[in-house]
C-alpha cells in the first residue's frame, strides 16, 4: 500500500519552538561555486542479505548522488520516506543542521532511540557522501583528518558445530591462516545442551565450563597470531555473567560482549567493575547520549556503537570523543553491507582511539559484489581517497539481491 508523506499531517510543526529548516534558521545565503544545490529526492532499497540491509540513497539538483545506509529493521524505509519531505529544498552540505532537523521533527514518533535514529543514520551517511563528492573530498576529511591509512577488520565467525570447542579452533585457525584475518570473534551464547530453562538468563556450572572450553580452545589454537573477541548477545543475568567473566580470565580475550541485557546500566556497571575480563558495550544504546552513561559511569572497558544504528557518522565521532576522555578504545560493531562498513572504516581512521570494525558476512560469497570497488583485504580496508565514501553501487548486483518486492533505486 502506497501513502503520500508529502501530505501527512504533522502536528509537531504546530507548536515546536525549535525548527531547524534553512528557511527558518535564516541559512538562506548563496555559497559560491558548486555549494549551491539542494536535495531533490531519498530513495531505499533493501537488499536481502544475511541481514536485510536498508540502502539509501540523497538525490540533488546538480546531478550528485549520495548512498548511505541505515541498520537492517521493519519500518526503516518507510520511516525515510516519512522524512523525505523534510529534506527536500535543504543543502546536503548541512550536515549537522540536517541531522538535528530530524531528530526534533521526528522527536514525537520516537527520535530519542530505537528505529527513527536508524533511519535517520541511513540519510545521515548518505548526506556525507554526497558532501564528499561536492567539496571533492573523502569522507574522513570531513570528520577531521586521518590519524591512520586503513583499519583493521575483524572477523564474526561461525561454524555449523558452534557449540564444538574444536570446531570453533578450528575455524579460526582456518580464517587466521586462509582469509588472513588477525582480529576475530565468536559467539558464547551457544546451547551446551545442558541448560534446564532459557527464560531464567541463569548458568548452570556446566555451561560455563562449556564456554569456558570455547574460549580456551580458540585462545589457544590462534595464540599471538590473532586477538579474540566473545560475543554474548545480552543473555544473562549479572551473576552468570560475573561467574562467566571469572572463568575464561586466564585466557587471552580481547573483550567479552554484552554479556548482560542493555536497559539497566547499574548492572552493566557492577559486571564490567568485577572483573578483569575485558566487557564491550555499544549496540543497542543510541546516540551520543546513551553512551555517555556507559563511559562516564566506567560501565565498559571498549564501546561498540553500531554506525548505521546509533546516529551515523557525526554521532559515531561524537561517541569516539567522550570515550576517549575516559581512554576508553572504540571497536564498531558492524553487520552491514560494503556501505556501511565503509562510512565505519571512514570514521575509524578520523579518531584516535579506534580498535577495529566488525564484519559479519564472510560466509556470504556475494557481499563485496555491491560495490565496483575491493573492500577488505588481508583483514584490513584501505581507506578510499576517492571523494565521499569512496564507492561506487553495483546495481546490477542490487537489483539482483533485492527482497522480495523492493523497487531499485533510480540511477544516478
Amino acid at each position: 500500500m502506497s501513502r503520500n508523506y508529502e501530505s501527512l499531517h504533522d502536528p509537531n510543526a504546530e507548536y515546536t519552538m525549535r525548527e531547524l529548516s534553512a528557511e527558518t534558521m535564516d541559512a538562506t545565503r548563496s555559497r559560491g561555486g558548486d555549494r549551491d544545490l539542494e536535495i531533490t529526492d531519498v530513495q531505499t532499497t533493501m537488499v536481502d542479505g544475511n541481514f536485510p540491509w536498508t540502502l539509501v540513497r540523497v538525490y540533488t539538483d546538480a546531478g550528485v548522488v549520495g548512498t548511505g545506509e541505515a541498520y537492517w529493521g521493519a519500518g526503516v524505509p518507510e520511516l525515510i520516506e516519512r522524512m523525505k519531505p523534510f529534506v527536500v529544498g535543504e543543502n546536503p552540505l548541512d550536515i549537522d543542521r540536517l541531522y538535528e532537523h530530524l531528530i526534533q521533527k521526528m522527536s514525537g514518533e520516537g527520535s530519542v532511540e530505537g528505529v527513527t535514529v536508524t533511519a535517520i543514520s541511513g540519510i545521515e551517511v548518505a548526506l556525507h557522501d554526497v558532501a564528499g563528492k561536492v567539496l571533492d573530498v573523502p569522507a574522513y576529511q570531513l570528520l577531521g583528518g586521518k590519524y591512520r591509512d586503513r583499519m583493521r577488520v575483524y572477523c564474526d565467525c561461525h561454524t555449523e558445530e558452534e557449540a564444538d570447542p574444536e570446531a570453533c579452533a578450528d575455524e579460526a585457525e582456518r580464517v587466521v591462516h586462509e582469509l588472513g584475518y588477525d582480529a576475530l570473534k565468536f559467539d558464547l551464547d551457544v546451547p551446551s545442551g545442558l541448560e534446564k530453562d532459557r527464560a531464567n538468563r541463569h548458568l548452570r556450572p556446566g555451561e560455563i565450563r562449556h564456554k569456558a572450553e570455547i574460549v580456551e580452545k580458540v585462545t589457544e589454537r590462534v595464540k599471538d597470531e590473532a586477538d579474540v573477541a566473545f560475543d554474548c548477545h545480552w543473555t544473562f543475568s549479572g551473576g552468570s555473567a560475573k561467574r562467566l567473566a571469572e572463568a575464561i580470565n586466564g585466557n587471552d580475550v580481547w573483550w567479552l560482549e554484552d554479556p548482560v541485557p542493555p536497559e539497566n546500566l547499574e548492572v552493566q556497571e557492577e559486571v564490567t567493575k568485577s572483573t578483569s575480563t575485558p566487557i564491550a558495550v555499544g549496540e543497542n544504546r543510541y546516540r551520543v547520549t546513551e553512551l555517555r552513561r556507559l563511559i562516564e559511569n566506567q560501565a565498559v572497558d571498549i564501546v561498540a556503537p553500531d554506525l548505521p544504528k546509533v546516529g551515523g557518522m557525526r554521532e559515531t565521532r561524537k561517541i569516539a570523543d567522550v570515550a576517549n576522555q575516559y581512554y576508553v578504545p572504540v571497536a564498531m560493531h558492524n553487520v552491514a553491507s560494503p556501505v556501511a562498513t565503509m562510512a565505519a572504516a571512514h570514521v575509524g581512521a578520523s579518531i584516535p582511539n579506534s580498535l577495529a570494525v566488525e564484519y559479519h558476512s564472510y560466509e556470504l560469497g556475494w557481499w563485496e559484489d555491491l560495490v565496483e570497488e575491493d573492500v577488505i583485504e588481508d583483514g584490513y580496508i584501505e581507506v578510499p581517497e576517492g571523494p565521499g565514501l569512496g564507492l561506487t553501487l553495483n546495481l546490477d548486483a542490487v537489483e539482483e539481491h533485492m527482497v522480495e518486492g523492493e523497487e531499485l533505486f533510480d540511477e544516478a
